[in-house]
């Protein structure tokens, strides 16, 4: 049975419309939250998120995650591309991903970044969050 150690959470957007910011090629930060596990052999790290973004159809876009507060392309844990779709409109995507090698730590920062093409538009609602739990009891 799993054990409850930490939970965060990293809201940009609670809304549609609003960042409202263009994509570029370069990753932008769109959350950042930390998550305790101090003493903790092998914690289990559940990341999730939202993402509204709209576009022209066919437009591409891409979240990475990486363990930090910066962006470096050596620390990216997971990446998704996404794809405007057939409406063109206002679209959400959520994502998962776990970091199964997360280091017992006091803090273990984690930061969401987006990156795509200039006429795709952030539109929200943007949030990024995790849970830290342990395998087993403590």
């Amino acid at each position: 049975m799993g054990v409850f150690l930490d939970m965060r959470t990293s809201m940009n957007s609670g809304t549609v419309g609003q960042p409202g910011l263009s994509l570029g090629p370069s990753p932008e930060l769109f959350g950042t939250i930390g998550l305790q596990t101090l003493g903790v052999p092998n914690p289990i790290i559940t990341l999730n998120g939202t993402v509204g973004v709209t576009g022209e159809v066919g437009d591409t876009f891409v979240v990475e995650l990486v363990r930090g507060s910066v962006y470096d392309p050596f620390l990216v844990i997971y990446r998704a591309e996404g794809t405007v779709g057939q409406n063109g409109g206002a679209e959400f995507h959520s994502f998962t991903a776990q970091d199964l090698s997360a280091p017992p730590a006091l803090e273990s920062v984690y930061s969401s970044f987006i990156s795509g093409v200039s006429t795709s538009v952030r539109t929200g609602p943007e949030v990024f969050y995790g849970i830290a739990a342990a395998n087993g009891f403590l």
